[in-house]
């Protein structure tokens, strides 16, 4: 039965194994039959591997899915210090090494994942025979865009430990989810509570995610850099783009520069996920399982 006809929902059954990974050990998260097509989520910022299973509950085929935790979110290694950027990449291309040497990924990026995917499909072409972003075109420049103002940002910032918001149990971390997002289904939330959150040493209960992703980069973002990795992209490429996400607040209002970006892509699609924010995989999991498997090569 479906959670929609009130009762509670069955979720399709995942194991996580570990795997070094560039001397940290990587959660990865596995859904489906081993002798199934693989296919590889990559979760945003501030999130980990299960924020996935509802668009796995959701697929209609079966898929061999494989869904690491970066490093410093969810169950792989946290640095206990800054993180650098480039470092995903070289993560992932060490994943597709273990997990599917010598043959191109389909890779489906949400956000940072997307960010990392899309680069890499333009630094490795022949590592992608597909590729799907999620609600992510890149960032507008920040408006303090100042390389002196923010490496003092991050110097300042090395004095303190960052830390997390906390909650008083996995029910309170839920109610928090559904008041930032009003689409997430409080079943869902409470599902996201207790598989994103993790209770810390006081036990109180916080997002299962290194704080130290909380401190701000100290290099000016440059889309331009991106732009440039998204131009040597050989792979089909779908955007998924929310109705009411990031990718149209950011570029609603700005027609050219969503062109500017989006032809970048040699051959890319657009579908628009309705009644979705940028968290598209939560709040419309049906919408987005069926323009996966709809772009989605099975050979």
């Amino acid at each position: 039965m479906s959670d929609a006809e009130g009762f509670a929902p069955v979720h399709k059954p995942s194991t996580v194994e570990r795997v070094a990974v560039r001397g940290l050990e990587y959660a990865v998260r596995r859904w489906g039959p081993v002798d199934a097509p693989q296919l590889f989520l990559l979760h945003g910022w501030m999130d980990s591997s299960p924020t996935f299973q509802f668009v796995v509950d959701a697929l209609r085929e079966d898929w061999q899915i494989i869904a690491p935790d970066w490093r410093g979110f969810g169950g792989s290694t946290w640095l206990g210090h800054s993180y650098w950027f480039p470092d995903y990449y070289a993560d992932l291309d060490a994943l597709l090494d273990h997990y599917s040497p010598g043959r191109p990924a389909r890779l489906v990026g949400h956000s940072m994942g997307a960010a990392v995917a899309g680069a890499y499909a333009g630094l490795r072409p022949p590592r992608v025979g597909q590729l799907v972003m999620m609600d992510f075109l890149g960032l507008k420049p920040p408006p303090e865009a100042d390389a002196p103002l923010l490496l003092g940002k991050w110097l300042d910032a090395q004095a303190q430990p960052p830390r997390l918001p906390t909650h008083a149990d996995y029910a309170a971390f839920a109610r928090r989810l559904c008041a930032v997002n009003p689409r997430l289904r409080p079943e869902r939330a409470e599902f996201l509570a207790r598989h994103v959150g993790r209770v810390a040493a006081d036990g109180r209960v916080e997002m299962a995610c290194d704080p130290w992703h909380k401190v701000p980069s100290p290099f000016v973002y440059r889309i331009e850099d991106a732009m440039a990795c998204w131009r040597q992209v050989t792979a089909p490429t779908l955007m998924l783009f929310a109705g009411q996400g990031y990718v149209n607040d950011r570029f609603g209002d700005a027609p050219a520069e969503l062109r500017h970006r989006l032809d970048c892509f040699a051959k890319h699609r657009v579908v628009t996920i309705t009644d979705a924010g940028h968290n598209l995989q939560h709040d419309q999991p049906e919408q987005v399982a069926a323009a996966l498997e709809a772009f989605l090569s099975r050979a």
